[in-house]
């Protein structure tokens, strides 16, 4: 990790960092100002007292910790397995599941409807966690086999020698160690199963299984559009993914700076 010895590399590091999150900073700062023009907090008021509010909330939080259960889950064994076991062709099969990160999900849609129609899962929560699980475990798979390779061979050698099997090294040695790419894996498949906005739309037709993501067209018509809301309404959707950040930030770090820059 980078680190500056000096005042003045801490200085040159702070400032540079500083200029490089300014850009991301202003959106976010226009997004809070407008949510606040007009009536001002009365904006989060009327957007609060939508009826449907907490049910939506209901439905995201389903969908978002199943397809992060889904997808922590295949994510560990599937690392786990390009990592450390001796599997043939396992790195012509790696490279496989990372050529699926080339497809966005909106060429997916036709091949999808077909299949959860086929499947009978049509307008219900499977046919969108199933999706979404599918498009976060190439890039969740990515990062961690590179974490997973730093851990020694022989921390596995050795549990092997004492009688554990593999599933047990992978139990008792691997898991705990990877708490820090677990942290990022759950807060990137957080972010990409709370906002997704296409498949919610598309495959959940009825309104009680609408996500959170449908919240703005509340106030989005064909004789109104009031942006005030539309934005109180994107800042009160992002507030949970703040706190899950948050509450992770530490974990997060360090698994980005040991995996994906290793």
């Amino acid at each position: 990790m980078l680190r500056a010895r000096t005042w003045r590399g801490r200085l040159t590091l702070q400032i540079v960092l500083t200029l490089m999150v300014l850009p991301f900073l202003f959106p976010l700062i226009a997004m809070v100002q407008g949510s606040l023009a007009g009536a001002g907090w009365k904006n989060y008021t009327t957007v609060l007292g939508v009826p449907e509010l907490p049910l939506f909330f209901r439905n995201s939080v389903i969908i978002a910790v199943a397809t992060i259960v889904i997808v922590y889950v295949l994510t560990m064994l599937a690392a786990f397995g390009f990592s450390k076991l001796h599997i043939r062709g396992k790195n012509v099969i790696f490279w496989m599941l990372l050529a699926t990160l080339t497809l966005p999900g909106v060429v997916l849609l036709t091949p999808l409807f077909a299949t959860t129609t086929a499947l009978n899962v049509y307008n219900t929560y499977w046919a969108v966690i199933l999706p979404l699980a599918a498009l976060q475990v190439p890039f969740a798979v990515l990062l961690t086999r590179n974490f997973i390779d730093g851990i020694p061979d022989e921390l596995i050698d050795a549990s092997r020698i004492d009688g554990a099997g593999t599933l047990k090294g992978f139990w008792y040695i691997v898991l705990p160690l990877t708490k820090p790419i677990a942290a990022a894996i759950i807060v990137f498949t957080l972010i990409g199963a709370w906002n997704d906005y296409l498949f919610p739309l598309v495959f959940l037709v009825d309104p009680s299984t609408q996500t959170i993501t449908q919240l703005p067209q509340f106030f989005v018509g064909q004789f109104s559009n009031d942006q005030t809301k539309v934005l109180a309404s994107a800042v009160i959707t992002a507030i949970p993914e703040v706190i899950a950040y948050l509450c992770l930030q530490g974990l997060f770090e360090r698994g980005l700076s040991a995996g994906a820059l290793k």
